[in-house]
């Protein structure tokens, strides 16, 4: 629950806040921040055990995505993008790519965090027809510079990943590229405002 002494905020309306205060609240949300990795990590981890109905779990899917990634040649902020592809699936089942896209959007590029935000458009390519929707949905995306992008991750990394005899290279190989990418945020109104 935490320490009943620990020195607190003054204020019920943010109206009615002082310096003092955000000083307060900055020094508390520093190591929040720095712990994120952690909760990202372990958010991860619920993903494993549910399967869906697909061949592997969800975690095992993230976890070969990634791998296929790396092995790929990607660099680390990809290959965390491939691993986090999906991680909205727990709390936003009928929209994860915008779950997962806005966890990642402060600390990746504009064009990894739109491949991450659109892939579950450019996966429909390959499915969409078998469930009623129009398989070339993300022909709508046709000329936009990132297109080409997204369609080689959905086409070479997440379509591939659901292969259960594909050997996937365990989430802790991954943790401290996660930490890295987590470090520090490249894209947040507040970056400049509560430094470490």
């Amino acid at each position: 629950m935490g320490n009943m002494t620990e020195q607190r905020a003054t204020f019920s309306s943010m109206k009615e806040s002082s310096k003092a205060d955000w000083d307060i609240i900055s020094a508390r949300h520093r190591p929040f921040a720095a712990a994120l990795s952690d909760r990202v990590i372990g958010h991860l981890k619920l993903l494993g055990g549910d399967t869906g109905g697909f061949a592997v779990d969800r975690l095992q899917h993230s976890l070969l995505t990634a791998t296929l990634a790396h092995k790929g040649g990607e660099d680390e902020e990809y290959v965390a993008c491939a691993l986090l592809h999906d991680i909205g699936d727990t709390l936003g089942s009928w929209n994860h790519p915008d779950v997962s896209a806005a966890i990642l959007k402060p600390f990746v590029s504009e064009a990894n965090h739109w491949m991450v935000e659109k892939h579950g458009i450019f996966q429909g390519y390959f499915f969409f027809k078998h469930i009623g929707l129009d398989a070339n949905m993300r022909e709508q995306f046709r000329g936009h510079e990132h297109f080409e992008r997204t369609a080689r991750f959905c086409e070479i990394y997440d379509n591939p990943a659901f292969n259960p005899k594909m050997e996937c290279a365990p989430l802790e190989f991954f943790e401290p590229m996660l930490r890295r990418v987590f470090a520090a945020p490249k894209n947040s109104i507040y970056k400049d405002a509560c430094h470490t």
